[in-house]
């Protein structure tokens, strides 16, 4: 793990001046823990105050903040100012319908207004396979194969978050200004900006994306699919320093790239939303509301939210499929209260043969468990109440309680004649696969 901190930064937080090393340690325990209870292979993440990056940390294995991650839907924040950009240089208005420019969509009539704030009625995804782990399409295969049977709902019936509805955006923006939709968001906003880090593919130094097996918390690797006409929804990498650029950008404006009075009307809440804008979540946090957005592709999850009035904020970039919490994250960076430690978390190498037949659900009754691996030892989980009730280690051939309800009793393994597991026996608390009758003996207990 590591942090450093700016030599300008002025101290305080959201909820009281604190001294600086008093900040800078807690931001490091909020992010510590959210890489030991995530199991995150790494995460990286930063403090904004005033537009200015204050302070940044990581845990899990060696990354920086010059590190590329995948930002996914972050890039939907890009993309909607590309669209006001065009709307301010009066290439369009946010009440044209789509068919104006993009007359063969089956979507012809949605307006970008509706597009933007995911209130068209489209549906979610594209038609055909999932978009985010397959080879992208060009832009004539997605617009023939959403012929606009998939919508779900008249026009402003609610808010309904679509991918689809972004990609569809791009290809507006790409035929107002005669580019390709990288090209725009490359020329137009990365670089005034200085956002030399983020690109539309890795580039450079990029972490590889995982998703962490359920139960034995080994590593996989998630493919980095180049998501073609679809890119407007996902696509982009960027590092913590590039991000806090665009959190700046957001949060203070760049006159250079849109007016302050286009980031503000991305800000204002849509009625059939109040938590979302103009391409633009709204998250409220104590007595602000803050703007950005999370982003999710396959092996990555990433967040990012600032103060329009103070230029406040905070972003994190982690390569991980689940496992984090992209809003507890921001509100736990800005909260003034310490987090629980917690040990930090190492991938599994290999599964021990005394665990590998144990991982898995199991029931007490009818109450389920599941038992995962986590740092070498089995973490008993009560599903229902997202809880870890108790922890088991290998001690001297035998399976013991080390902490929780069962610390220093024996988890037995009780075995069929054919020695496939019946159940698992730690001080009269039976384990089963499927739920039992409990007033029905268990054969051979």
């Amino acid at each position: 793990m590591s942090s450093t901190a700016s030599s300008d930064c002025v101290g305080g937080c959201a909820q009281g001046r604190l001294s600086h090393v008093t900040d800078a340690d807690r931001w490091q325990q909020v992010v510590d823990r959210a890489q030991a209870v995530g199991r995150l292979p790494t995460v990286v993440a930063g403090v904004l105050q005033g537009g200015h990056l204050v302070w940044t940390g990581s845990a899990g294995a060696p990354t920086a903040t010059d590190m590329q991650y995948r930002i996914g839907s972050i890039t939907k924040t890009m993309n909607a100012v590309a669209v006001l950009q065009c709307r301010d240089d009066g290439l369009l208005s946010l009440d044209d319908p789509l068919g104006r420019v993009v007359p063969e969509s089956g979507y012809r009539d949605a307006t970008l207004r509706s597009l933007l704030a995911h209130v068209s009625g489209m549906q979610s995804e594209p038609t055909g396979s999932w978009w985010e782990r397959s080879p992208g399409v060009d832009v004539a295969s997605l617009i023939s194969a959403n012929d606009g049977s998939g919508a779900i709902a008249p026009a402003g019936s609610f808010f309904h978050y679509s991918n689809l509805g972004h990609a569809l955006l791009g290809e507006v923006v790409a035929r107002l200004r005669g580019e390709s939709w990288w090209e725009v968001v490359s020329g137009r906003l990365l670089g005034p900006l200085g956002m030399t880090r983020t690109s539309y593919l890795p580039d450079g130094e990029a972490a590889q994306g995982f998703s962490v097996e359920h139960y034995s918390g080994s590593l996989m690797r998630e493919p980095h699919q180049d998501t073609g006409a679809m890119a407007p929804a996902g696509q982009l990498w960027s590092t913590i320093d590039d991000l806090a650029k665009w959190g700046r950008f957001l949060a203070l404006g760049e006159a250079s790239v849109v007016s302050s009075e286009s980031l503000q009307e991305m800000a204002q809440p849509v009625a059939a939303s109040p938590e979302y804008g103009l391409g633009l979540r709204l998250l409220t946090c104590g007595d602000k509301v803050l703007v950005g957005h999370t982003g999710s592709m396959p092996g990555f999850l990433a967040t990012l939210f600032v103060d329009q009035g103070s230029g406040d904020g905070a972003l994190a970039l982690t390569n991980a499929t689940t496992g984090f919490d992209p809003v507890g994250m921001v509100t736990q960076l800005l909260a003034g209260a310490p987090v629980e430690p917690e040990p930090a978390w190492v991938p599994t190498a290999s599964v021990p043969d005394w665990a590998a037949e144990l991982l898995g659900v199991w029931f007490w009754g009818n109450s389920a468990q599941e038992i995962r691996l986590h740092n070498g030892m089995l973490q008993l989980h009560d599903v229902a109440m997202h809880e870890v009730d108790g922890r088991f280690a290998e001690q001297h051939g035998q399976i013991v309680g080390v902490d929780g309800y069962h610390r220093g009793e024996t988890l037995n393994v009780v075995r069929r004649p054919d020695r496939t597991i019946s159940h698992l026996d730690c001080a009269t608390f039976i384990y089963t696969r499927i739920p039992y009758d409990p007033t029905t003996p268990i054969p051979g207990h």
